[in-house]
C-alpha cells in the first residue's frame, strides 16, 4: 500500500492492533400502479425465456449490473419472504469481497456483510493497509432467504453471474469469505482452497473464512491473516 495517512484515529489503531494480536502476528418503484392479482398470460410454448445469467451478461456496466441485481425477478433464491441485499462499493476497488448469502443482521442492515462480523471485517481489511470503505462487498446470492438451501444448479448459477459481476466491477484483488464462494468460483471447498492464490475472471483470488465463522472460531484468526497476507503479495 502507499503507506500514506489514511486518517485513522488513535482508537481505529487500536482495534487494527487488537486484530494483529489475536491473528497472531432496493426495491424498483413503477410510475403507474401495478394489480399484482392480475393474471399474466403465459410465454407462448415455444418462446424460450432468456436466463438470469443471459441477461446479466448483456449488462455492460457495473451500473446497468446493479440496477438488475435490484430488479430482476428471476434471480436465484428469488421468492417471497427473502429479503435482497446489494452490493456496496465503487468500481476498481483495491478488493472485492464475495460473501455468503446474507444472514439475518446483515439483512437488517441492509448490507452484504453487517453487525459484528463488519467490525471484524473491517479490522482485518486494516491489517492489510485497505479502509473498510474502499472495498467492494457483494453476496454470492443476494437474498437473505431463511431456510433455503442453495442446490448445485442455483450454485452454478450464481457462479456464472458472480463471474460477471467480478468483470465489471474490476477490483485489483478478490476475497472468496465462506464455502459457497469458494465452491461456486473455484470449484473446491473453503478446505482445499485456502492457501492457494487462484485466478477468478484474471483477477487474484484468495478463499478464507466469512468473518462470522472466526466470530465462533477465534482460534482461527491466525490461518485467516495467513490467507489475508497471501492476498496482498504481488503477481509473479
Amino acid at each position: 500500500m502507499s503507506g500514506e495517512d489514511q486518517g485513522y484515529s488513535a482508537a481505529d489503531a487500536a482495534s487494527t492492533l487488537g486484530w494483529w494480536l489475536q491473528a497472531g502476528v432496493d426495491v424498483a418503484i413503477a410510475e403507474n400502479p401495478r394489480n399484482w392479482l392480475k393474471a399474466t398470460a403465459a410465454p407462448p410454448p415455444n418462446v424460450r425465456q432468456p436466463s438470469a445469467l443471459a441477461v446479466s451478461q448483456a449488462l455492460e456496466t457495473l451500473h446497468l449490473f446493479r440496477d438488475w441485481l435490484g430488479s430482476a425477478p428471476s434471480l436465484p433464491l428469488a421468492a417471497a419472504g427473502t429479503t435482497r441485499v446489494m452490493p456496496q462499493g465503487q468500481e476498481s476497488a483495491p478488493v472485492m469481497l464475495v460473501a455468503e448469502m446474507p444472514a439475518r443482521e446483515d439483512a437488517a442492515e441492509g448490507k452484504p456483510i453487517g453487525g459484528e462480523a463488519w467490525h471484524l471485517m473491517a479490522k482485518m481489511l486494516a491489517a492489510i493497509g485497505i479502509p473498510a470503505a474502499d472495498a467492494y462487498t457483494a453476496t454470492l446470492a443476494c437474498f437473505h432467504a431463511p431456510g433455503a438451501r442453495m442446490g448445485a444448479e442455483e450454485l452454478a448459477e450464481c457462479a456464472d453471474i458472480a463471474r460477471q459481476h467480478v468483470t465489471l466491477a474490476k477490483p485489483k484483488r478478490l476475497l472468496l469469505l465462506g464455502d459457497a464462494p469458494s465452491r461456486a468460483l473455484l470449484g473446491k471447498p473453503l478446505a482445499a482452497a485456502r492457501g492457494h492464490v487462484h485466478k477468478v475472471e484474471g483477477v487474484r483470488a484468495i478463499a478464507t473464512f466469512h468473518p462470522r465463522f472466526l466470530l465462533n472460531r477465534p482460534s482461527d484468526k491466525a490461518l485467516a491473516w495467513r490467507d489475508l497476507l497471501l492476498l496482498m503479495e504481488d503477481d509473479a
